[in-house]
């Protein structure tokens, strides 16, 4: 029996029996004005429901009112795209006038029948029904009474129920709305984990430089190495800096375009870097860097600031070997160095494998570990025409 009764316990019940009864204001209305058209209000839905925008605000209701508390997702939040979801919109707009008309007659007039039967019960009735004959069978009365209330509690929760039911499958999305919330996800993530990288390479050179830096300025005690280490340290720090502030901004302002990236003509900054913390830097370049395509020599700077850091991080100070090749449509990044004196590979982090996807997502390969010659090898091959 309570569970029975739990349904009048919640207040979805009644914020549904108000959803219902929201479109039967205007039909009242119009009711009482020409009562000998009462297809009117039905036919005039039609052109209603084909305003792409009205599937935004009948989404939005329904999901205040038959669904409080649910996720968002359920219902369609954005306006009608296809024609498909137009007429679905009429559909629902039309159904939900018929369910209306029906809960309202329900709740006004199961009451009164429910009143007129306790009053006969106890002998007040101003008339005798004629389905119980002419005799005054009081008990019978008094046993009928309940039944409009019972007939009224499953009318208020079925039609709760149903326009629930109807308001998901006509009002939810679409399959071709789901594959694009879906897409929109796709790419927001995307972007997250591209930011992600981007600040990773960035920060995380910075930091390796400017903490080797500082360590050899120590150690070596000198005024002159000093002053040419608090350069390095400064002018590094500055260039993360601007990176730091241009991500933030794309994130403060999602509407924000994003600043210039550096490409693969800024790489002697990279390298300048790197010999200042100590490193033996050979560099080869060769090749018109300046026409690769942008996305190619953007990530191609990434990639290259990456595989320096590694060196820094986890080798320290020993000799690097640089090539960068841009020819026949390709662009080749390597970068060699000695493996350290504990054995230890360099590197096996998140940095290694940005490496790679970033390889992958412009559709090239990227090999990294041990070459057999006592090197550390990062080799990565991308198209560029």
């Amino acid at each position: 029996m309570v569970r029975l009764l739990r349904p009048l316990a919640r207040g979805a019940t009644y914020t549904r029996l108000l959803h219902l009864w929201v479109p039967m204001a205007a039909l009242s209305v119009w009711l009482w004005v020409r009562p000998e058209l009462p297809w009117v209000p039905l036919l005039v839905l039609v052109p209603v429901g084909l305003v792409p925008a009205v599937r935004v605000g009948e989404g939005a209701q329904a999901r205040l009112l038959l669904t409080p508390g649910e996720p968002e997702s359920q219902w369609a939040a954005r306006p009608a795209a296809a024609w498909r979801d137009r007429w679905r919109t009429v559909l629902w707009l039309q159904l939900r006038m018929v369910l209306g008309g029906v809960a309202a007659c329900g709740t006004v007039w199961l009451p009164i029948l429910s009143y007129a039967l306790a009053a006969c019960a106890v002998g007040h009735g101003t008339g005798e029904p004629t389905a119980l004959g002419g005799a005054e069978p009081q008990w019978l009365y008094a046993l009928l009474a309940p039944l409009p209330l019972v007939v009224l509690y499953a009318l208020v929760v079925g039609l709760g129920e149903l326009v629930t039911a109807a308001g998901r499958r006509l009002l939810g999305p679409s399959a071709a709305e789901r594959l694009a919330a879906l897409e929109e996800r796709t790419d927001q993530l995307l972007e997250r984990t591209r930011i992600a990288r981007e600040l990773h390479d960035s920060i995380g050179h910075a930091l390796t430089v400017a903490v080797l830096q500082a360590g050899a300025a120590r150690a070596a005690d000198s005024p002159e190495f000093t002053d040419r280490a608090l350069t390095a340290i400064e002018e590094t720090g500055r260039a993360a800096l601007e990176d730091l502030e241009r991500v933030l901004g794309v994130l403060r302002e999602a509407g924000r375009p994003a600043g210039p990236r550096p490409t693969l003509t800024e790489a002697d900054r990279l390298l300048e870097s790197a010999r200042a913390s100590g490193t033996r830097v050979d560099a080869e370049v060769t090749g018109p860097l300046e026409s690769l395509p942008g996305p190619v020599s953007r990530e191609g700077y990434r990639i290259l600031q990456e595989a320096l850091t590694n060196v820094l991080r986890h080798a320290g100070a020993v000799p690097a070997r640089v090539r960068v090749e841009a020819s026949g449509g390709a662009l080749v990044l390597e970068v060699r160095n000695a493996l350290p004196a504990s054995g230890t590979e360099a590197g096996r982090g998140s940095g290694l494998r940005g490496i790679h996807e970033r390889a992958a997502l412009l559709g090239g390969r990227a090999n990294t570990g041990p070459d057999g010659t006592g090197d550390w090898r990062v080799r990565v091959e991308l198209p560029a025409g």
